[in-house]
């Protein structure tokens, strides 16, 4: 497994580069990279934004906008198992959304706006950010208006993912 590889999201406020942590999450990296490499991101938006809590994405049901009372339930048609580790929720670390089932997970991710250690042990956490503080800083700050289930965490405005690339370590994003 190349472990020399990194995630460069482009999204409409700018790009952020994900280190992967292929030694606590080997099933998780793999996967997160396939579906980058088809292209399964490409058009997908954030679609929760909780203010100081985290930014989610990674739902093909985003990129049809007559389907938002839907979003936050796609998948790619299957669930892989988690990979819990010792790894600390804290800002810029990308982990697996789920739901109540800890191997429910399948596309949907979150980076973390800051510390949320008590998702630990609880969520498989597979990368961090290394490039683009900024723009996840202005992601979490959008301004959010009523969602699903009464949270208000629905972007106001759309938060495109342009693209999701997988590049040499050494690559730096434009």
């Amino acid at each position: 497994m190349d472990t020399n590889e990194v995630a460069i999201i482009k999204t409409g406020h700018g790009e952020m580069t994900i280190e992967f942590w292929p030694d606590v999450a080997p099933k998780t990296v793999e996967n997160f990279k396939a579906l980058a490499r088809k292209g399964f991101y490409d058009g997908t938006c954030f679609h929760r934004i909780v203010k100081g809590f985290m930014v989610q994405g990674g739902d093909p049901l985003t990129k049809n906008a007559a389907a938002e009372g839907r979003w936050g339930t796609g998948d790619p048609g299957y669930k892989i198992k988690a990979e819990f580790s010792d790894k600390p929720h804290v800002r810029g670390v990308i982990s697996m959304a789920r739901s109540q089932d800890p191997d429910s997970a399948g596309s949907q991710f979150f980076i973390c706006l800051a510390d949320a250690r008590f998702l630990d042990r609880q969520y498989t956490a597979f990368g961090k950010l290394i490039q683009g503080d900024e723009v996840l800083g202005k992601l979490g700050d959008t301004p959010t208006t009523q969602g699903g289930g009464g949270e208000k965490s629905r972007p106001a405005s759309r938060v495109a993912v342009e693209s999701i690339k997988i590049a040499p370590a050494d690559r730096k994003a434009e």
